[in-house]
């Protein structure tokens, strides 16, 4: 068995925190990307109404 240094596991630890951090930013990317595109759907479904209720 071969006993791993100090250095490889902070290395390890580096690593596994970056993946973690990486993943969570991109997912809250998606998040924002998600909720901009719902929120400007509304905005162009107002716009339409507004000019509905213009045309009545």
């Amino acid at each position: 068995m071969v006993r791993v240094g100090f250095n490889m596991s902070i290395i390890d630890l580096i690593i596994k925190f970056g993946i973690f951090f990486v993943i969570f930013f991109l997912y809250g990317l998606y998040l924002r990307k998600r909720f901009n595109k719902s929120n400007n759907i509304e905005k162009k479904l107002d716009r339409i109404i507004e000019l509905l209720e213009k045309d009545t």
